[in-house]
């Protein structure tokens, strides 16, 4: 039913591609499954979260979205701002997303803090900016179509653009790697 209304929107030019958000392996291959069952148009990307603090996608999305070329528009990569590092050691900052919704604990929470201060600590390490090597790492992966950022200044928008012209070492994604194996998915 949701694919025969998106399709009646793509041919009346309302839309040119299908995508989803926050779905599953299965759900994402029940539409393409279905799709091309009815000769309806094809599921083209997912937009789900993923960052250095919640690499689920990478469990069976990420398969899913390289072999059906129904790329990975990634959300939250910067995890609400946490990987950038500002809010360590308690600092809110007046304005920024944390400040302004305590309750949403998601990036924030124990585990949450102890990879982030790992994979700030790294970036601080290799001279790179902890916001630009998230996305950069976001970046590196061979799934992903596009990444959403936030920023809410001109400063964040332009080091989050700058982000692209980063390069990550191969001791750098290494690094990252035993971070990740450490701690795992603390924000999932």
């Amino acid at each position: 039913e949701t694919l025969e209304a998106l399709a009646e929107q793509v041919k009346a030019g309302k839309i040119r591609y299908i995508g989803l958000s926050n779905e599953t392996p299965w759900g994402v291959m029940q539409f393409l499954h279905y799709a091309e069952q009815a000769g309806l148009p094809r599921v083209v990307s997912v937009q789900n979260p993923y960052s250095l603090l919640n690499r689920s996608y990478e469990v069976g999305l990420a398969e899913v979205s390289w072999r059906e070329q129904a790329g990975l528009l990634a959300y939250s990569p910067l995890g609400f701002g946490v990987l950038s590092g500002k809010y360590l050691d308690g600092v809110r900052p007046a304005g920024a997303r944390i400040t302004l919704y305590p309750e949403y604990t998601r990036y924030s929470s124990p585990a949450a803090l102890v990879a982030t201060e790992k994979y700030v600590t790294l970036s601080r390490e290799h001279d790179l900016d902890p916001a630009q090597m998230a996305l950069a790492y976001v970046n590196t992966r061979p799934f992903l179509t596009s990444t959403i950022i936030g920023a809410t200044t001109m400063d964040q928008l332009r080091k989050n653009i700058d982000s692209v012209t980063v390069h990550l070492s191969d001791e750098v994604l290494a690094a990252i790697e035993d971070i990740h194996t450490a701690h795992p998915n603390p924000s999932p």
